[in-house]
């Protein structure tokens, strides 16, 4: 008998189910001869998917539409309902918060984001909130796919009722509702999937197959960049063809560059003037910033929330704060913080508010004092925040030889806008998962492996 670590009764019953369904063949084998899938995961796959209950799915799901609401709310409940102000807070500079604000003033922002989350046992804990329409993970359900092409898992599957979400499909029907108004009447729209010229040198291949793949859901669409755009009575062409939708894969950060600046700012006016669509907004970065999680947990803002609201940041946000001289720990005692975070060093993670995918964190159990003490002294009064750890329970998966092994995951769970996707709001979630129990950033480019998710209950896949 295989003894199993997984948290969920789901990952203990599919462990279980490999014992007494001893087959040959390698569950992984369909995802790694997948072009598309090696291309965005170099065939770095784990040999089992994850499993959210019901139960666990619609709650994590309802506290992350809460913090969704919150976030959306800051302008007006810390800054008298202006974006420029809450701009400048996170850290955004002058022509980016210029650019951000013009952004805001067209066209509507729908729900869309990926939460990242550990789970230690008991409950997942919100790490971050990447609120954009550059999410990766458009690839969820091709894993999905693949991995239901081994039978002992396809059987498990279909016994237990599971299913998973498409989030590409959950990601394609909010850029048409975000963008609704540059949609024609009679045709469907052509989309060009655009990064910058520097962006798109790396991942234009991977953003030629998130294009290709769009035509599945009826859209016609081209990958890009700005340097082959050129511009007809102020609208976007590409290829000779007018652009409707651009759906937006450079972020707030690369704004920060002065050339990225230049080469976008012709598109950008583009969409403030309404002749195309920009999915999404840019606005919506100012709500996936870190530095926005740390209003929410700033005991100086308790009072502007109502009870039950308190009650979710409570649950799902671990302690964060600004960097500055003067913090309140998590009992809410205003203290010195560089003394607070030298004597707390293991138990805290320093991150950038403005930079994505891991950079620039610093992991205080991973380094010794007088780095950490360097870095927190370079960052007080800068764009970065301090985060309580948070460490993931071990999820057991099993190893293909009558076995099993732990992994650490950081669970990216989707979330989109109930009224356009359906259902609660649930917009897939895919897993990544390292073996080191003392990681720092569970990542693709920390070696992390990654699986697909099946869910309880409803299912489109």
């Amino acid at each position: 008998m295989i003894t199993c670590g997984h948290r969920s009764p789901l990952g203990a019953a599919y462990v279980e189910h490999l014992a007494g369904h001893p087959t040959p063949g390698d569950p992984t084998a369909a995802a790694r001869e997948s072009a598309a899938l090696t291309l965005a995961y170099q065939g770095r796959f784990l040999t089992g998917p994850a499993f959210l209950g019901d139960t666990e799915r619609r709650a994590v799901t309802r506290d992350l539409r809460t913090i969704h609401d919150l976030l959306r709310s800051l302008p007006d409940r810390i800054f008298d309902g202006s974006l420029a102000a809450l701009a400048q807070a996170v850290g955004m500079n002058t022509r980016q918060t210029e650019l951000i604000t013009r952004s805001a003033r067209t066209g509507s922002l729908v729900p869309l984001g990926r939460a990242d989350l550990y789970h230690d046992g008991t409950t997942f804990s919100l790490l971050e909130f990447n609120i954009t329409s550059a999410l990766g993970g458009f690839e969820n359900a091709d894993i999905n796919r693949a991995m239901l092409t081994y039978p002992p898992l396809r059987e498990f599957v279909a016994r237990h009722r599971l299913g998973y979400r498409d989030t590409l499909g959950c990601m394609a029907r909010t850029m048409l509702a975000e963008c609704a108004a540059a949609v024609p009447a009679n045709r469907s729209p052509l989309v060009a999937v655009l990064d910058t010229v520097d962006n798109f040198a790396i991942v234009g291949p991977r953003l030629e197959v998130f294009a290709a793949r769009l035509a599945d859901h009826g859209i016609e669409a081209i990958a890009c960049h700005p340097g082959q755009l050129t511009y007809r009575d102020g609208r976007p062409t590409v290829a000779g063809r007018t652009i409707d939708i651009v759906y937006r894969y450079f972020l707030a950060e690369d704004l920060a560059d002065p050339a990225s600046a230049a080469e976008l700012e012709p598109l950008l006016a583009a969409a403030a003037e309404e002749r195309v669509g920009l999915f999404s907004r840019l606005d919506a970065e100012l709500y996936g910033n870190k530095a926005a999680l740390a209003m929410l947990s700033d005991d100086r803002h308790r009072a502007l929330f109502d009870a039950d609201e308190l009650a979710c940041v409570d649950r799902i946000l671990p302690w964060t704060r600004y960097v500055r001289p003067r913090i309140t720990d998590p009992g809410g005692t205003e203290v010195d913080l560089l003394r607070y975070a030298l004597a707390h060093r293991a138990d805290l993670i320093l991150k950038p508010t403005l930079l994505h995918g891991g950079s620039g964190i610093v992991a205080g159990w991973q380094v010794d004092t007088p780095e950490w003490e360097t870095r927190l002294t370079s960052a007080v009064g800068g764009p970065y925040v301090l985060q309580r750890r948070i460490r993931p329970a071990a999820e057991r998966f099993p190893d293909g030889a009558g076995g099993s092994h732990d992994h650490y995951l950081n669970w990216g769970i989707y979330l989109g806008d109930r009224d356009v996707i359906g259902e609660d709001g649930y917009a897939g979630c895919f897993v990544r998962g390292s073996t080191d129990p003392t990681v720092g950033v569970v990542s693709l480019g920390g070696g992390a492996a990654v699986a697909s998710a099946f869910h309880s209950a409803f299912h489109d896949g």
